[in-house]
C-alpha cells in the first residue's frame, strides 16, 4: 500500500522592500529533501519581484525584457546547492532524447570554458570552502560574458527549462533599452531592484543545514557538482522544520538588505 504524504497549509507574510507579501504555502508533514523547498522560495522571489515591477510601471517605467532577448542568457549564472540538486532532478526526468541533448550542450560548454582557460577557476568557485565576494567575481563575470557563450539550456534563443530556471534568471529585469544589455560594461543598463533574492536565501539555507560557506555554483558546472555531492540530495528533514529554516533565511536576507540601505 502506497503511503500518501499529507501536507500542512499555512499563510506566509514577508515584508519586502517592495511592500508586504502574503501567500499561501503547502508543506509536507513528513520528511523531505531540500529540493522540495526550492519552488516555494523561487515563488516568493517572483512574487516580491512582481511588486517591484508594479512600482516601476506606476512610476512610468517600462520593462524591456522580452522573449528572445537573451543577452542575460550569456552571463555567468550562479545557482545555490539546492538548485543544483533540483536541476539534476529536472534533467533526469526529461525524455531520453531531450536529456541527451541537454547533456551534450553542457559538455560543449565545459569544453569551451576549458579552451578559454576558465574551467579550472570556475571549478574552484564551485568546490572550495572560501566565501567568494562580489569583488572576487566581477572580473570572472566579465571574462565569462566576453565569451558570448549561450547557456546550455538556451535553445533557439528560448529557455528550455523555463519553469525550473534558476532564481537568478528570474530576478534580472531591466528598464533600459534591451539592446544595451549586449554591452552592460559600456552601457548604463538600469536593472530593477531585487527585493528578495531567492537563490541567496537558498544558499544561506544550505549553509545553515550542512555547514560551510554560502556556496554558489556556476550553472554549466551545476550538474557535475550535484553528481559529486549526491549524498546531500539524500538528506531529509521534517517539512515544517525545513520551511521554518528557509523562512528564517529569507528574513535574514531582508534584514541584511535593510541594514545595508
Amino acid at each position: 500500500m502506497t503511503d500518501i504524504q499529507t501536507v500542512e497549509r499555512l499563510e506566509v507574510t514577508v515584508n519586502t522592500p517592495a511592500g508586504p507579501l502574503t501567500t499561501p504555502v503547502e508543506v509536507p508533514t513528513g520528511l523531505i529533501s531540500v529540493t522540495e523547498i526550492v519552488p516555494l522560495l523561487r515563488r516568493l522571489g517572483e512574487q516580491a519581484q512582481a511588486l517591484e515591477e508594479r512600482k516601476a510601471l506606476a512610476a512610468g517605467q517600462r520593462i524591456s525584457c522580452r522573449k528572445g532577448c537573451a543577452a542575460c542568457c550569456r552571463m555567468l549564472i550562479p545557482v545555490s546547492a539546492p538548485e543544483a540538486y533540483r536541476l539534476r532532478d529536472t534533467i533526469s526526468q526529461m525524455p531520453e532524447e531531450r536529456r541527451n541533448a541537454a547533456l551534450d550542450r553542457i559538455a560543449q560548454a565545459q569544453r569551451r570554458l576549458e579552451a578559454a582557460g576558465m574551467l579550472t577557476r570556475l571549478s574552484e568557485i564551485a568546490e572550495t570552502q572560501r566565501q567568494w565576494s562580489d569583488a572576487d567575481m566581477e572580473p570572472i563575470n566579465r571574462a565569462y560574458f566576453a565569451l558570448r557563450m549561450p547557456c546550455p539550456f538556451l535553445v533557439d534563443e528560448t529557455c528550455s527549462i523555463y519553469e525550473d530556471r534558476p532564481a537568478a534568471c528570474r530576478e534580472l529585469q531591466v528598464t533600459s533599452p534591451a539592446e544595451w544589455c549586449q554591452d552592460p560594461v559600456t552601457n548604463p543598463v538600469q536593472a530593477l531592484p531585487v527585493p528578495l533574492r531567492a537563490g541567496t536565501a537558498l544558499g544561506l539555507l544550505w549553509s545553515d543545514l550542512v555547514g560551510g560557506p554560502i556556496r554558489f555554483i556556476p550553472l554549466p558546472l551545476a550538474l557535475a557538482w550535484a553528481d559529486r555531492h549526491a549524498e546531500g540530495a539524500r538528506l531529509k528533514w521534517k517539512g515544517s522544520h525545513l520551511l521554518e529554516k528557509a523562512l528564517d533565511q529569507v528574513w535574514r536576507f531582508l534584514t541584511h538588505t535593510r541594514t545595508e540601505d
